[in-house]
């Protein structure tokens, strides 16, 4: 036996080495395509550039049915209010009103749709958001903000986008975690596309939509909202949303004073959302047709707009306003109240809209506000009021929407900078740490609470209340008694009781095997349920959404 020669001794180990790259290369590559991955990545660049489309086309809807009343379709809505006479404001909401209430009748659910439906169908599995009841949910939302209605237009958008993505990718045989990443692909070219803030709309998507950052859906929710991006700006150009002067801080002494105004923005979040919740608590408690609860609402919206024009739409023109340090602080004060009661009687009263302008409306009130009493008290410290609007913009809007990172990145890329950045963490942090004290939940949530659905407390709280018996009980065998004991109420489950209430009855009763009814009150049946099999399909789903949210 011959010793190998040099050459061989080399090139063996850099065989070996190549045969295990090739493997390795090989199975990833084999493990990227079972995902369906270049798909999904051909996917969410068709679904960003469908959504921004269709995010232009309802900011251009809206002006067109604004321009008969108010004389344009820009968002200088205050400033055209100064030439139309005093009946018009009022008529305008009032007969829009008329309109969105006729036509709500024609939607399943008689309400128009936001965020919250979006992530309620994130939860399902990417599931819940039917196309044409979505469709004609925009509409109505333009019909509402066009006719003056006193809400924001990107939480719809938002909806829209993640109804477009849903369809499109129902065309394909996609994977639970798939879909799921498909709609928020919608969800971040909506808000990249809104905003021209294609971070924000990325980390939107993740921090309310998905709730985790998931290395395999980074890649197709960044395509996405670059593609956004890109188209939106090829329609309105490469702007921000506002265009202000350049603020710095005056001094680091300041900083005491911005933790100051995060607790002011907390207090001005609290009593949005308790003004949100309280009059839709008092809407459901007024009997009263449909159709006329819009009319009511917008004859409500068009008086306060009879003092107060600011409160109309969604108010980017007054909020610029701020920014701008063109507003004094008396008025700033008044809009703070004002703006509250006309977005809250919009959202009670069906029309359509969203909370993430009005927040930030708000925000740059509450903020501008306080840097005019700074001022006033450190006149050789205190920056100007334009700073700390912008400042109050991101605080007052990130405790709204429970979601501090997104919001901190869109007011950045909303005002084009990023230089206060540290001031501004400070403020959106305490007014997201202490509104959260008092609500416990997002507006969102809320939202969703109220339908019975808590995405708070993590997977296994969802997983218990969406897994349903149906989806583990087993057939009635030959040799299975047919009905329930005569004698006594024997315990019983029925397909569609939720995985909670099966684990509560195997606890109480103490059996491992509880018979499944066709209906409550039925003796007859149908199947059985074992608590074995009700603890695997609990634990498969737990995993499930473990991997999706690691990998």
């Amino acid at each position: 036996m011959t010793d190998k020669s040099p050459l061989a001794r080399i090139l063996t180990p850099l065989r070996s080495g190549f045969t295990f790259v090739a493997t390795d290369i090989r199975v990833n590559a084999l493990a990227f395509t079972a995902r369906r991955q270049p798909l999904v990545w051909l996917l969410a660049l068709v679904v960003g550039s469908v959504v921004a489309l269709a995010a232009i086309l309802f900011r251009v809807g809206i002006g067109l049915i604004q321009l008969p009343w108010l004389g344009t379709a820009s968002e200088n809505v205050v400033t055209a209010s100064r030439d139309i006479p005093f009946y018009v404001i009022l008529a305008a909401p009032v007969a829009g009103g008329l309109i969105v209430g006729l036509l709500l009748r024609t939607i399943p659910k008689r309400r128009t749709f936001s965020v919250a439906d979006v992530m309620e169908a994130r939860a399902r599995g990417g599931h819940g958001l039917p196309f044409w009841p979505g469709i004609s949910s925009a509409l109505l939302t333009m019909l509402s903000l066009g006719s003056g209605a006193s809400a924001g237009r990107e939480g719809p958008v938002v909806h829209l986008g993640a109804t477009l993505a849903t369809a499109l990718g129902n065309l394909f045989s996609l994977t639970v975690t798939a879909r799921r990443v498909i709609l928020a692909c919608g969800v971040a070219s909506a808000v990249s596309a809104s905003f021209n803030a294609p971070i924000a709309g990325v980390l939107f998507a993740h921090e309310v939509v998905l709730g985790h950052y998931a290395l395999s859906a980074i890649v197709p929710i960044a395509i996405s909202s670059v593609a956004g991006t890109l188209i939106a700006r090829l329609w309105f150009g490469d702007v921000a949303a506002f265009v202000i002067p350049a603020h710095q801080i005056t001094s680091y002494w300041e900083f005491p004073a911005f933790a100051l105004l995060g607790v002011t923005c907390a207090a001005v979040a609290v009593i949005f959302q308790f003004a949100l919740t309280g009059s839709e608590w008092v809407a459901r408690h007024i009997s009263m047709p449909l159709w006329l609860r819009p009319v009511v609402g917008g004859a409500a919206v068009g008086t306060i707009a009879l003092a107060w024009p600011e409160v109309l739409g969604v108010g980017y023109e007054t909020t610029d306003a701020a920014l701008r340090n063109n507003l004094p602080l008396v008025t700033m004060l008044v809009l703070l109240i004002a703006k509250t009661a006309a977005t809250s009687i919009t959202l009670a009263s069906r029309f359509g809209g969203g909370i993430f302008s009005p927040s930030l409306y708000l925000g740059a009130m509450a903020g501008g506000a306080f840097g005019l009493v700074a001022a006033r008290v450190f006149p050789d410290l205190a920056s100007s009021e334009g700073l700390y609007s912008i400042l109050g913009m991101g605080a007052v809007a990130a405790a709204m929407l429970g979601a501090p990172f997104s919001t901190t990145v869109i007011v950045f890329e909303l005002t084009g900078g990023y230089t206060l950045s540290i001031a501004l963490l400070i403020t959106v942090c305490i007014s997201t740490g202490l509104t959260l004290a008092v609500h416990g939940r997002s507006y969102f949530h809320w939202q969703l609470e109220m339908r019975g659905l808590e995405l708070q407390s993590g997977a296994h709280g969802w997983l218990v209340r969406s897994v349903h018996v149906r989806d583990f009980m087993e057939p009635r065998g030959e040799d299975d008694p047919r009905e329930l004991d005569a004698d006594g109420d024997p315990p019983s489950l029925v397909p569609g009781d939720s995985m909670e209430t099966a684990l509560r009855l195997f606890d109480a009763s103490g059996m491992a095997r509880i018979p499944v009814v066709d209906i409550r009150g039925s003796r007859e049946i149908v199947g059985f349920a074992r608590h074995i099999a009700a603890l695997d399909s609990f634990n498969k789903a737990l995993i499930e959404a473990s991997r999706e949210e690691h990998q």
